[in-house]
């Protein structure tokens, strides 16, 4: 059984243990005691180095550690034991971001009574899912204004061990028996929790909500704590300032002139695609107008190219000029547009599925215009000679 040092000191960096055994060439690594934490509770595990290897996986084994190592480990002249060192920055945020945890979970369940049901400790952020149908950004506001009351207040993080038959006032009950390790923050909160914890909330730092989102009808809620929360505030007022320079304009009025491009920039791709469109309108008169009809008496066109607005107003303006057939091909993704005037005695519709369907591809329309997808490049052109070859 591993000594879980992290339980009675989440401060300790650097510690000796005896190595117990060693399995797949030295790279797996347990120890009689260990200030690694393993993968747990949401919480992701240390790194740091064992001897002179990289720790780069910890892993808990319910009654055992394992240290997965970078290289074998090498013990000189038979020695047992080994020097650890925990990651220290790795470490501290972590104990940052699970106790934050502890006090945004606490603040929601006792501003709106908010359970909360999961928690994953990112690289980046971190996330809780809350049992509540909604959250609004007053709500959001105010929570965050208490976590940060919390912090200011210093209150003591204490970790006590108790009887799982005795215990009370838990904000979510455990169901584990035995003997419990119950992380506290003084007079708001108490949670069964083997996870690293600063001692006093004044070393969560700030407390940053980010994005939140509907997951099963619950409510996940991003967040940063300490360090996370410096970095994620000073990334986006540099972002924030980029964008108002680029405006020309404080970045308080961001959103605004934004709005105001956007809405220009849609009013642009309208007028664009009504004067393409009307141009492609255009060409394909034009283009009837130029092509000789065969011996049968229509007037046949292929193109390759995009099939768009553009290309079906192309199509239908060919084959208003009446006998005509135009055939459209793209080949990503590859599809199909057949267009056929109503006196062309080509019914566009069944001609292109019965075609499409003898390669595996489908599609639809009526009879002058339609249009379908074949399964690949290959059955794409067996299509195409097909119509191609239509007489």
């Amino acid at each position: 059984m591993t000594d879980r040092l992290y339980y009675s000191d989440s401060y300790l960096r650097e510690f000796r243990a005896r190595v117990v055994t060693a399995e797949d060439g030295g790279l797996r690594v347990y120890l009689d005691r260990t200030a690694f934490y393993p993968t747990s509770g949401g919480q992701p595990f240390d790194l740091g180095t064992l001897g002179g290897a990289r720790v780069i996986e910890v892993v808990d084994e319910e009654d055992r550690v394992a240290h997965v190592l970078d290289a074998p480990l090498d013990l000189p002249n038979g020695a047992d034991e080994v020097e650890g060192k925990v990651d220290e920055a790795r470490r501290l945020d972590h104990m940052q971001q699970h106790t934050g945890q502890h006090l945004l979970s606490a603040v929601f369940e006792e501003l709106y009574t908010a359970p909360t049901l999961s928690f994953h400790l990112g690289a980046e952020s971190s996330t809780i899912d809350l049992g509540i149908a909604s959250l609004d950004s007053d709500r959001i506001a105010s929570v965050e204004d208490r976590c940060a009351e919390v912090v200011a207040q210093a209150r003591p993080v204490m970790v006590t061990y108790e009887d799982a038959a005795e215990v009370s006032g838990l904000r979510k009950e455990s169901q584990r028996s035995g003997t419990l390790r119950i992380v506290s923050i003084a007079d708001l909160d108490r949670s069964a929790c083997g996870g690293t914890h600063v001692r006093s909330t004044a070393e969560i730092g700030p407390v940053l909500i980010g994005k939140t989102e509907k997951v099963r009808g619950n409510v996940r809620v991003e967040f940063v704590c300490g360090g996370r929360a410096l970095t994620r505030a000073r990334r986006d007022y540099r972002l924030l300032s980029e964008i108002g320079r680029e405006l020309s304009a404080p970045f308080e009025r961001a959103p605004e002139l934004i709005a105001a491009q956007a809405a220009r920039l849609k009013a642009l791709e309208k007028s664009s695609q009504r004067m393409a469109t009307e141009l492609a309108t255009r060409e394909g008169r034009e283009l009837h107008a130029a092509t000789a009809p065969e011996a049968d008496g229509l007037r046949r066109v292929t193109e390759k190219g995009s099939i768009d607005d553009a290309m079906r107003a192309r199509a239908q303006a060919f084959t208003a000029g009446g006998s005509a057939v135009f055939l459209a091909i793209c080949e990503d993704p590859p599809t199909l547009l057949l267009a056929t005037s109503q006196d062309s005695g080509v019914h566009a519709s069944d001609r292109l599925k019965a075609a499409l369907a003898a390669a595996g591809g489908r599609g639809g329309g009526n009879q002058t215009l339609a249009q379908g997808s074949a399964a690949s490049v290959d059955a794409l052109g067996v299509v195409t000679r097909a119509l191609v070859l239509l007489r």
